[in-house]
């Protein structure tokens, strides 16, 4: 809200109510398109700024995450490939998802129905009209979507997964059904224990294993939204709001306005973007800006929403509110680079658009065929090898082939600290050539510690001494420093003293008299108000004792003890390793020296925004980058990188955004990572391989009359067994 003079008007009519407001006893005034306009109270104020409150829940509409051309008002399945659309716009609750909880439904009653149906066919206890009454529901009811997205596809002309789904599972239901109302038409040959056989068993599995696939998927990708609420969840849902006439109250955060005076309170989070005007404290900023110290603010001071204040108090004024605040502008770019790159084409589906036509026209051949040349009776030879056809195609084993080698890989992964979360993470790891990575937290332990404390003058060689003053000094402390001088003190077993005339000067140091000496610790801005001359240039802090400087404090952020082994282990797989931080140019440089990391390829104090577009240069370059971080400044480039990885120690929301998270934060976790992907992509070419000769061999064979429908069902379970047997393999992978 822009700040304007009163102006000694008569009255003003309020636009919301209509009431006649004096100027100058306005509760609120506001300008837009060059006119201001005046309120008679708070509330008409938001009404009119904030408009009426959106209650869809994704006002953008739905997309394909394979076809982000697609967009839909409501969610459903995409008209070309089948998936479930999702959102595009975040939403601040989690709201229920329709899609998964209509496929969770149908796969417990299907899996609950097509049990004992698998069990009283392979045991031939039940009639063919037992099989059909367990059957129906499963196949029509629970494969109904399927049936639905499988015509899509072939009105789309784009014949996918679903395609071969519901011809397979369609074709056995329906000779099934064809058998058990029409027996008389079914050959003798194709008698067993002189009655036809059945396969709804195979049709019900087929719908039953579909299902736990889809709910799998699903409860997969509704994980991702998790980064953006938790981005959203960072800030407060009230703020403490400052009346004009000095009373406060706590108020909805989604209804503040620019200019609002609220008070922030010690340990809160900050609502809003915004300026102190009173007060000060030590914010920290950690997981917006990535630095790991507590930065003092002061009026006049910029504060950020969702930073995390310290033990001081302040009164801030509101600047930028709603979707203009550096977090929502985060939860944009996360939201953005999760829809930029659509999830790898499945193979499966690639070999679809051409294996489902082959199919379905070898099985109109074999129809024709044997109903021309067969044997009498020739029309019953001719459906029922064509049936044959279509079940042994039925995709059963390369529905398989990818999901059991991804679910052990993951599982074997867990179990080595690596937690994966999407099948396209581990596809796309395999090929990453370039690592960037994050210093603080991710290289570092993102904890800050005393490096040195040299002793100046008559103090040289007297560190110890002038540590313990600086220690018993700083424990009557709440700056953010004070941890790491007390830590320092504590390691060494230095006893502390007491200390008598404490003054903390805000966003300057700390004095006192400690053992009858006058100390003071801070920056140099404290030095030359007490009218002490410094010399150190790249101190943290200064201690001055009796009026004079006696030493020069560093506070850093100490290199992982397991960094420098893991960082060789990944140069010696290939990788390039590129820093890109929000912290000082100096220390990272330091720190990229002390790593052989090359100068060149680090890049300081950059911003969120600043950190995605470096992932997005080195992309434009042909780069496949994986992306290795720990904080909410990382999100955006976590999700922007073809694969993120984060810290298992970082923020949620870096975890959220990431489809790889090292749950022991060890970098050599990534080293693990890849050689974890590479044994699970073999795993799944060698899946794959096993599904698609299997068919290419048995279609043949079911069209020239050597398999019956009741042996291509067999056939088709025992590839699914193979393939389940060759997956589980990866339970033993070296990482």
């Amino acid at each position: 809200m822009t700040s304007l003079p009163i102006l000694p008007s008569a009255t003003a009519k309020d636009p919301v109510c209509g009431m006649d407001v004096d100027p100058a006893r306005a509760a609120g005034r506001y300008q837009r398109d060059g006119t201001t306009y005046y309120f008679c109270s708070r509330h008409c104020l938001e009404k009119f700024v904030l408009g009426p409150r959106p209650v869809d829940p994704s006002p953008g509409g739905w997309t394909c995450p394979m076809h982000p051309e697609i967009v839909r008002p409501a969610p459903g399945p995409c008209p070309r490939c089948g998936m479930a659309l999702e959102a595009l716009a975040p939403a601040a609750i989690e709201a229920p998802d329709p899609e998964l909880a209509s496929m969770t439904r149908r796969l417990w009653v299907s899996a609950a129905l097509a049990a004992p149906l698998i069990v009283l066919a392979m045991a031939e206890a039940a009639p063919n009209w037992v099989q059909l009454f367990l059957a129906t529901p499963v196949v029509l009811w629970g494969g109904w979507p399927f049936f639905e997205r499988g015509w899509a596809s072939i009105v789309h002309r784009s014949p996918n997964m679903f395609t071969l789904i519901g011809v397979g599972a369609g074709a056995a239901y329906l000779y099934s059904l064809a058998a058990t109302l029409a027996p008389g038409i079914i050959p003798h040959d194709f008698r067993h224990g002189g009655r036809p056989a059945v396969y709804f068993e195979a049709a019900a599995a087929i719908v039953t294993l579909v299902l736990l696939g889809q709910v799998l998927e699903l409860r997969a990708r509704r994980r991702t939204s998790g980064a953006l609420r938790a981005l959203l969840d960072l800030t407060p849902k009230t703020a403490r709001l400052l009346r004009p006439d000095g009373s406060e109250h706590d108020h909805p955060q989604e209804r503040l306005i620019p200019g609002d005076r609220l008070r922030v309170r010690p340990g809160e989070k900050i609502p809003v973007d915004g300026v102190v005007v009173e007060g000060s404290s030590a914010v920290d900023e950690s997981l917006i800006t990535g630095e790991p110290i507590p930065v003092e603010k002061t009026a006049g001071d910029r504060v950020t929403g969702g930073a995390v204040n310290g033990a001081g108090g302040f009164v801030m004024c509101a600047e930028r509110v709603g979707s203009d605040t550096m977090l929502a502008q985060i939860v944009r770019l996360v939201s953005e680079a999760q829809r930029s790159r659509a999830p790898i084409q499945r193979l499966a589906d690639r070999v679809s658009k051409y294996f489902v036509p082959a199919v379905i026209a070898v099985a109109i051949a074999t129809f024709a065929a044997w109903s021309r040349w067969g044997p009498e009776p020739r029309l019953a030879y001719a459906l029922v090898n064509a049936v044959a056809v279509l079940i042994i195609a039925c995709p059963c084993a390369l529905g398989l082939a990818t999901p059991m080698s991804v679910m052990v890989g993951i599982g074997r992964g867990a179990a080595a600290g690596v937690l994966i979360r999407s099948a396209e993470a581990l596809e796309t790891l395999e090929r990453v050539d370039t690592l960037v990575v994050d210093k603080t937290g991710t290289l570092t332990a993102g904890t800050p510690r005393l490096a040195s404390l040299e002793g100046l003058g008559e103090w040289k060689g007297r560190e110890p001494e002038l540590l313990r003053l600086a220690a018993s000094l700083e424990r009557a402390s709440e700056h953010p420093l004070a941890a790491a001088v007390l830590t320092a003190a504590g390691e060494r077993g230095l006893d502390l003293a007491p200390v008598t005339e404490f003054q903390a000067w805000p966003g300057r140091g700390v004095s006192g008299m400690v053992d009858q000496r006058r100390v003071a610790l801070g920056n140099r801005r404290l030095m030359q108000e007490l009218a002490i001359r410094d010399a150190a240039e790249t101190a943290t802090a200064l201690v001055a004792v009796d009026g004079a400087l006696a030493g020069a404090l560093t506070v850093a952020d100490p290199i992982r003890d397991s960094t420098p082994a893991a960082l060789e282990a990944l140069r010696r797989q290939g990788l390039r390793i590129v820093m890109v931080t929000g912290d000082n140019r100096a220390a990272a440089e330091a720190v990229a020296r002390e790593l052989g990391i090359d100068i060149d390829e680090v890049q300081a104090e950059v911003l969120p925004a600043g950190k995605r577009e470096a992932v997005r240069q080195l992309q434009a370059q042909g780069r496949r980058v994986a992306m290795a971080g720990d904080g909410i400044n990382d999100a955006a480039a976590l999700a922007q990188a073809d694969v993120g990885i984060a810290m298992g120690a970082g923020a949620d929301v870096a975890k959220e955004s990431a489809p790889v998270t090292l749950l022991r934060s060890d970098l050599a976790g990534i080293a693990r990572a890849r050689r974890l992907s590479r044994a699970t992509m073999r795993n799944i070419r060698q899946n794959l391989l096993l599904a698609f000769v299997y068919n290419i061999l048995s279609v043949p064979l079911a069209a020239l009359g050597l398999l019956n429908p009741m042996i291509a069902a067999a056939a088709m379970s025992l590839s699914s067994v193979s393939v389940v047997a060759n997956a589980l393999r990866l339970r033993r992978a070296r990482l």
